[in-house]
């Protein structure tokens, strides 16, 4: 209560005199100050719970944004666990069983008549594979039961017969016998052939014809003996056919030489690590001008699948001498930088090159993922390589002066976008049913001319494209969920970022849609590294190149391995060197018997499985 309030409510008690008037001003006053500070102190409280308050705030905001950040890297952690979890345990197939939202999938109100025109086309043609595939599967004949199905007749027959006991036999009359075939399996047996070589002397004054011999000079005498072929190895220990099992066994059933060890051990003969690595290293010497033929014959492809894979490579002890080498300032580069950092091993790199048409497949080593690599196998090379994205292919046409353009691989596109299936199904979906339009356009027309196949590229893929990329510039990849950091927001700005070489394969008929057949390829590395490892040199690892080189053209061409290897060594050794006739589909013209015929079926009938599969596919698109 103010003074002002007092003396109006209670004028009465006013004090008269002057002393008291004083005295209760002095109270009144008093009074105020107290209210005041009272007051003073309610505002700095007030004030501090203000502080508090907007300090609290501020944490809890803060919080938020932490919150939020941990929410992003929790669902990044995921997706990253999700992906390893289906590395390992997973299909690896992007192939799905379609929704029924997929099926109708929507081409677009601009779609020209050529284009619906084609897709009327592809669903008549899917009806009739459709059509054609279900009648085959009602009159497929019958397979015959295993019991009475015949082995080859060209193996040999040794014929057992089993009859009753002599006692059991009497009165009866024999009316014929019950044949049961039974295969038998016998270890591969090792010899020893013993080449003795005829040794004449001659008497220094004897005059006879010496042509076609070998002489010596010995004791005043004259030997002569006829000439030896050139060997395997020094002293010609080794037959070719032990060459050609020890790089078949190491490269195509992809045993390490510890194994070869067992093998050759059950047959006898137990030899060192060492010297099967010799004799790998003899055969890669007899047959190195046939792996660069191979390489240079792919190099005449317009078209060339390129992937690579990683292997360990042991960290030599001393700098190898590597003044010829044509990679050997950059060898010199990575063995010092391991030497120095005391590493025991480095991570080295295969190669891999796939001819679009042409029926070879070549291999390179380096002890790093460098562009050198490439950029050395195709420095004469004028054409186009596919692959996937990778920095060293993507600016290889300005290293290369235009002479070679990047097409990239649209496998690698789908399956970034496949993985952000969990997170994004329905942008996903959509995406892959477009991508999945093209591979039917590439399925329809496989087997016509260059001519129709560009015609149709350009046409109805290059019409699916731009329903691509409308989508992805368009609402469904701008909403606040699909952020840019997010795995759907990287998928997508990798494809906008290589749009250009993602659709090159509409420019020119003889390139793949994708790079598929040449990572195909590369899993023949896989296998073999599961095996063997590591490598455990340089040159060890550039005879791996070429021999993987020449057997995995020889396996292109759906050769016998072995029988195919063990021609050319002798033929090599022999001295011929006429490699163009020693390629693997140059061979395979004279050698019909060595072809596996089985594999061009396994093929076929996973073309037609495929072909099938996707007419059905588009025949409920109608």
């Amino acid at each position: 209560m103010n003074l002002y309030n007092v003396c109006m409510t209670d004028a009465q008690a006013l004090p008269e005199d002057l002393q008291a008037a004083r005295a209760l001003i002095a109270t009144l006053q008093a009074q105020a100050k107290t209210q005041a500070a009272l007051l003073e102190s309610k505002a700095n409280e007030l004030s501090i719970k203000d502080k508090q308050i907007q300090e609290q705030a501020h944490s809890v905001l803060e919080i938020q944004a932490d919150r939020d950040k941990l929410q992003e890297k929790n669902v990044d952690l995921e997706l990253r666990v999700e992906k390893l979890l289906q590395q390992l345990f997973g299909r690896k197939s992007e192939r799905r069983v379609d929704s029924p939202g997929q099926l109708l999938l929507d081409i677009g109100e601009e779609a020209s008549p050529e284009v619906v025109s084609a897709l009327e086309d592809a669903i008549h043609e899917a009806q009739q594979t459709v059509a054609e595939a279900d009648a085959q599967r009602k009159r497929k004949p019958k397979r015959p039961r295993k019991s009475d199905r015949k082995f080859p007749p060209h193996l040999p027959r040794v014929e057992q017969i089993i009859d009753l006991p002599p006692d059991q036999r009497e009165n009866l009359k024999l009316i014929g016998y019950d044949e049961v075939e039974t295969l038998e399996w016998i270890r591969p047996e090792l010899r020893v052939r013993v080449n003795k070589y005829a040794k004449y002397v001659r008497r220094p004054d004897e005059n006879a014809s010496t042509q076609n011999a070998s002489t010596q000079n010995t004791a005043g005498s004259v030997i002569v003996s006829p000439d030896r072929p050139t060997g395997l190895v020094a002293g010609d220990r080794f037959d070719a056919s032990i060459g050609v099992a020890v790089v078949a066994w190491k490269y195509f059933y992809h045993l390490p030489f510890y194994r070869q060890q067992d093998m050759f051990a059950g047959s006898g003969w137990t030899p060192g690590r060492s010297t099967l690595c010799n004799i790998e290293t003899s055969v890669d010497f007899a047959l190195q001008p046939l792996a660069q033929h191979l390489r240079s014959y792919l190099k005449t492809d317009p078209c060339v699948g390129c992937d690579d894979t990683s292997v360990v490579l042991i960290t030599p002890a001393a700098m190898p001498d590597l003044s010829h080498h044509r990679h050997g300032q950059r060898i010199a580069e990575v063995f010092e930088k391991a030497i120095r950092s005391g590493k025991p091993s480095i991570k080295a790199n295969f190669w891999g090159y796939y001819a679009s048409r042409l029926p070879v497949v070549a291999f390179d080593f380096t002890v790093s993922r460098h562009r050198d690599g490439p950029d050395d196998i195709l420095s004469d090379y004028e054409g186009t390589l596919v692959g996937d994205c990778w920095s060293g292919f993507q600016k290889i046409n300005v290293r290369s002066d235009s002479r070679i353009s990047f097409a990239a691989c649209w496998a690698h596109a789908r399956r970034k976008i496949d993985e952000c299936r969990s997170a994004f199904p329905l942008p996903v979906a959509k995406l892959e049913s477009l991508i999945r339009m093209l591979y039917d356009v590439e399925d329809q027309i496989k087997e016509f001319d260059d001519e129709v196949r560009l015609g149709r590229r350009q046409s109805v893929s290059r019409h699916v494209l731009g329903l691509i990329q409308s989508y992805l510039d368009g609402p469904s990849m701008s909403s606040p969920q699909v952020l840019p950091k997010s795995n759907l927001g990287m998928a997508a700005a990798y494809v906008r970022r290589h749009w250009e070489a993602l659709g090159r394969f509409t420019e020119d008929a003889r390139i793949p849609i994708d790079n598929n057949d040449c990572e195909q390829l590369m899993k023949r590395v896989a296998t073999g590294r599961k095996n063997w490892l590591f490598k455990g040199s340089l040159a060890a690892g550039e005879r791996a190149g070429n021999l993987m080189t020449i057997i995995g053209s020889a396996i292109r061409n759906d050769l016998d391995v072995h029988a195919y290897l063990e021609d050319v060594l002798r033929r090599a050794l022999a001295g011929e060197t006429d490699w163009a006739s020693l390629a693997p589909h140059a061979w395979k013209a004279e050698h019909p018997e060595a072809i596996r015929v089985y594999r061009k079926d396994e093929r076929r009938q996973a073309a037609d499985r495929k072909r099938v599969r996707r007419a059905r596919r588009r025949k409920s698109r109608k």
